[in-house]
């Protein structure tokens, strides 16, 4: 069924588009891969200015369901997408820097996601569903690795158990959350006094996880989990000082 377009009211006109864009999606007359029309044809069906248009595509870009190209061809416009998983990540890491949350809620959010997602990656991964976290572990444990890349890798691995879960949700709020505190960790780790036998010590847990996780023992995958998350980001907890939550809209 083509989409169909209709001018919008002129108050605040760029977030009447993005409702317009948002009604065509949960109609269904929208899915990843569709193609919008052209500015200069979706701006008068929607009887607004391309500059209020453009500002709203702005948005979706990034929140993650909207790519533009510019240009002329094949490739130029703009299309909907679904990536969630970075547009999430950014967004929780600015709130946390903006001290929206406190690390120890992040340490708990990650907990309940992750002994879930080792949980049902123990009961219902394959090997082949973990072949991507098998994969991240051998370059975990590469000779010499520094610090930003065994972050990013770390990140990575815990992703591919959440996503070998069966659970596409709890893989993105898991890559979100992490992401949200991936600097705080980039930091402690290059603050370690001995950087090779810290890492040692996770990719031992990274181990014994992967190893868990491939037997089906689900409660044992769950716990460790549980206490390789707040062996380390519970340091991070105890070391940083807490700063209360702001919960005033800026209003005196």
């Amino acid at each position: 069924m083509a989409a169909e377009w209709r001018p919008v009211r002129q108050a605040r006109t760029h977030e009447l588009v993005l409702e317009s864009i948002e009604e065509q999606v949960l109609a269904g007359q929208l899915k990843a891969g569709d193609r919008l029309p052209p500015e200069r044809e979706l701006a008068p069906a929607l009887g607004v200015s391309r500059s209020a248009l453009r500002e709203a595509l702005r948005v979706l870009e990034t929140i993650g369901v909207l790519v533009a190209h510019a240009g002329r061809g094949a490739d130029a416009g703009a299309r909907i997408v679904r990536n969630p998983d970075d547009a999430l990540g950014r967004l929780l890491r600015l709130h946390f820097g903006l001290g929206s949350y406190r690390l120890e809620d992040v340490l708990e959010a990650r907990v309940v996601l992750e002994r879930s997602s080792f949980e049902a990656a123990a009961r219902q991964g394959t090997p082949e569903d973990l072949d991507e976290a098998a994969d991240m572990l051998a370059r975990l444990r590469a000779p010499g690795i520094e610090p930003a890349e065994f972050n990013e890798l770390d990140t990575a691995f815990h992703v591919a158990i959440a996503r070998s879960s069966g659970n596409r949700l709890v893989s993105t709020l898991t890559a979100a959350v992490r992401e949200s505190v991936r600097p705080l960790i980039l930091r402690a780790l290059e603050a370690a006094e001995d950087w090779t036998a810290t890492a040692a010590a996770l990719n031992a847990e990274h181990a014994e996880l992967l190893r868990l996780v491939l037997a089906g023992e689900a409660t044992a995958a769950a716990d460790l989990a549980e206490r390789h998350i707040r062996g380390f980001h519970g340091t991070l907890v105890k070391n940083e000082p807490g700063e209360p939550v702001d919960d005033t809209d800026g209003e005196p």
